[in-house]
C-alpha cells in the first residue's frame, strides 16, 4: 500500500509541528533537527561530530520531551565496559533467580557523548542493538522498543586518547552532521534565557512513541519510482569506481538512502521521492561512508570532492510522480 497525498499532507504538518517545539530548545537548527528527525523515522542512527557545548544534550532531551519518550546520556570513558552500557544479569537472592537490569541504552532516544573515548569492545555493545534494536544478554534477547534512535557524538578536535570508529562501525550510522554554533541573533536569545538551565523540561509533548512508531511505518510506504532507485545504485557505485576512493557507499548505504529520502520526501507533503531528495541527503548519508585512497587523501581530496564529482558524472533521471 503506498501512500496517499492526503496522508503525506497529514504527515508534513505533524512533522513540522515536531521540529518547531524541538527548535525551541535548540534555537536556530531546524535543518539539523530536521535531518535527526528523519533519521529517527526512518529508525536510522546519527553521528555527531562537533565540538562541546553546542546542543548535543539539548537535542536529545528536546527530542524526548517532544514525542513522549525517554532519554539517557552515556558519557564514554576508556574504562566503560559494554554492561555498562547494555546492562547486566544479577543473581537475586530473595527470589533465586536471575534478574535483568537494564542499561541506560533502553531509552527512546540515547545520546553516547564521545563515543571514540570508549575502547572497541564497549563500541561494538551498541553494533547490535543499533542494527536489531535489540540486545541479547547471556542467551536472552531484550528488545529496546521503538522508537529507538542513538546519538553518538565524537569531538573533531582532540583526539588524544581516543579510538577511531571502524568503517563498518561508522556504516551504521544513517546520518553524519554537526550542530554547530549559532549565529549571533540567536546566541543573544539564547544568552537572554540563560535563568532557564533546562529548557526541555518545560517542552509540551507533541505526540506519543507510539505515533512516532505510526509515522516511521507510514514513511515506509512513499514511492519510489524505478528510476530513482536506479540512479541511487548509479551514484553508489559511482562512489566504489571513483579513483580517489579504496572503499565506496555499500548496498548498506544505498538502503540508508532509500528509506531516508522516503521520510524526507513525506515530510515535504509529498507521497513519491524525487531525485532531488537523494541529491539533497547524499552529504550527510553517504560522506561517512567513503573511504579515500592515502595518495589521493594526501593530495587534498576529501569526501565531499568524491560527492560532488559522482553528483555531476551521474545524470539524475525525470521527475516523475507516483501513478
Amino acid at each position: 500500500m503506498t501512500m496517499t497525498p492526503e496522508q503525506a499532507a497529514w504527515f508534513q504538518g505533524t512533522f513540522a509541528r515536531l521540529v518547531d517545539n524541538v527548535d525551541q530548545a535548540l534555537m536556530g537548527k531546524r535543518e539539523v533537527v530536521g535531518l535527526v528527525l528523519s533519521a529517527m523515522l526512518a529508525e536510522g542512527h546519527v553521528l555527531l561530530e562537533d565540538a562541546p557545548g553546542t546542543g548535543k544534550t539539548s537535542l536529545a532531551k528536546a527530542l524526548a520531551a517532544t514525542v513522549q519518550g525517554t532519554s539517557s546520556r552515556i558519557q564514554f570513558t576508556p574504562d566503560l565496559l559494554p554492561s555498562d552500557v547494555t546492562g547486566v544479569t544479577i543473581y537475586d537472592q530473595a527470589s533465586h533467580k536471575f534478574e535483568f537490569h537494564r542499561g541506560p541504552v533502553f531509552a527512546s532516544i540515547v545520546l553516547a557523548d564521545e563515543i571514540n573515548r570508549a575502547s572497541p569492545k564497549t563500541q561494538s555493545a551498541l553494533l547490535e542493538v543499533m542494527e536489531e534494536s535489540r540486545v541479547t544478554v547471556d542467551g536472552v534477547a531484550h528488545e529496546v522498543g521503538r522508537p529507538f534512535l542513538v546519538i553518538a557524538t565524537q569531538n573533531p578536535i582532540e583526539q588524544a586518547g581516543t579510538y577511531k570508529l571502524p568503517e563498518a562501525q561508522l556504516d551504521r550510522f544513517l546520518v553524519k552532521t554537526s550542530i554547530g554554533y549559532p549565529d549571533l541573533a540567536v546566541a543573544e536569545r539564547i544568552l537572554a534565557g540563560a535563568a532557564d538551565r533546562n529548557p526541555s523540561a518545560h517542552l509540551p509533548a507533541i505526540i506519543t512513541t507510539g505515533a512516532v512508531a505510526d509515522m516511521a511505518d507510514l514513511a515506509s510506504t512513499v514511492h519510489v519510482d524505478p528510476a530513482v532507485l536506479r540512479y541511487t545504485a548509479q551514484l553508489a557505485e559511482a562512489t566504489r569506481t571513483d579513483t580517489a576512493t579504496r572503499v565506496g557507499v555499500s548496498v548498506r548505504g544505498s538502503l540508508a538512502m532509500i528509506r531516508v529520502a522516503k521520510v524526507y520526501a513525506a515530510a515535504q507533503g509529498r507521497h513519491f521521492v524525487l531525485p532531488d531528495d537523494v541529491k539533497g541527503l547524499v552529504g550527510p548519508v553517504w560522506t561517512h561512508r567513503i573511504v579515500l585512497d592515502p595518495e589521493a587523501e594526501f593530495a587534498g581530496t576529501s569526501a565531499e570532492t568524491v560527492i560532488a564529482r559522482v553528483l555531476e558524472s551521474v545524470a539524475a533521471p525525470q521527475a516523475r510522480s507516483a501513478a
